[in-house]
Parts: C-alpha cells; structure tokens; sequence
C-alpha cells in the first residue's frame, strides 16, 4: 500500500496497529483522534445494475442510503463483504479509497473536507494511512457530496 501512496503523490506513512481499526470507533481509539477524522470507505451496489459505489464517510456519519440511490440513479444497497474482497481486492474494515482492484464511482462526504487531517484504511483492518481531505478528493476524483 505505501508503494500506492507513493505512486499517488502522498505522502503519509502506512501506520501497522496492533489494535483493530475495523470500524471507525477501533481506528480513532487506536489513533487517539477524533471519530469524525476517520475516512472509512463503504462499498455500495446499484441494485439494477450491480454497479459498485465507493462511499468515504466521515466515521460518525450513517451514510443515507436514499441520498446515494438519488446520485447513482438507481436503489443501492451495502456490499456483500465477498463481492467487496472482489471489486476492490480488499477485505471490509480494511478498503483504502484508492489503489482498488478496478474502477469505482466514489462520493466523499462534504463533512470531511472541514477537517484538515483525516485517516484512511490501508489495505488491512490494522493498517491505516493519514491524509487531507484535499488529497483525499485529489487521488480518489471523488464528487464531494453531503451524504449523511
């Protein structure tokens, strides 16, 4: 993941935890930071057209659901964590925003970009890699959208 980071122009470090940051609650524990500083990345599918939907959040926002099925087009539904391993090549609690198995249409929520550090999965539920939210817009192409 680092040589990814790189390869992106990023900077930050990889950091390996020995405390689980599998859900945005672990992560902010183990980091000492705040909740909603952590970018946890959720994997969504159209309905209709099986179409995968990278969600990064901030970690104390529910992603609502119906807002996100108005940006797609169509109903959506949360990712079986199977098909999440096959389209970003990455286990859930672990989905970095960049560096996945294939293309995906990504949204960052808006609430993100008010912070100016922001903490991101790094490919394995220990792993996590701090960035801001400008790079996090720049590396994904996300649209910036208020989806809580």
């Amino acid at each position: 993941m680092q040589d990814a980071l790189r390869e992106a122009g990023l900077t930050g470090e990889v950091r390996e935890l020995s405390a689980s940051t599998r859900t945005a609650r672990d992560a902010a524990r183990a980091l000492g930071c705040e909740v909603r500083q952590i970018a946890k990345s959720l994997l969504f599918r159209g309905v209709q057209t099986q179409r995968p939907l990278l969600v990064v959040a901030s970690g104390r926002n529910r992603v609502d659901e119906q807002r996100l099925a108005s940006l797609a087009g169509e109903p959506v539904e949360l990712a079986h964590p199977d098909w999440v391993k096959q389209v970003t090549g990455f286990p859930v609690g672990g989905v970095p925003p960049l560096a996945l198995a294939q293309p995906v249409a990504t949204y960052i929520d808006a609430d993100l970009m008010a912070l100016t550090l922001i903490w991101a999965a790094a490919g394995t539920p220990n792993a996590v890699f701090p960035l801001t939210p400008d790079e996090l817009a720049r590396v994904t192409g996300g649209e910036i959208v208020p989806i809580a």
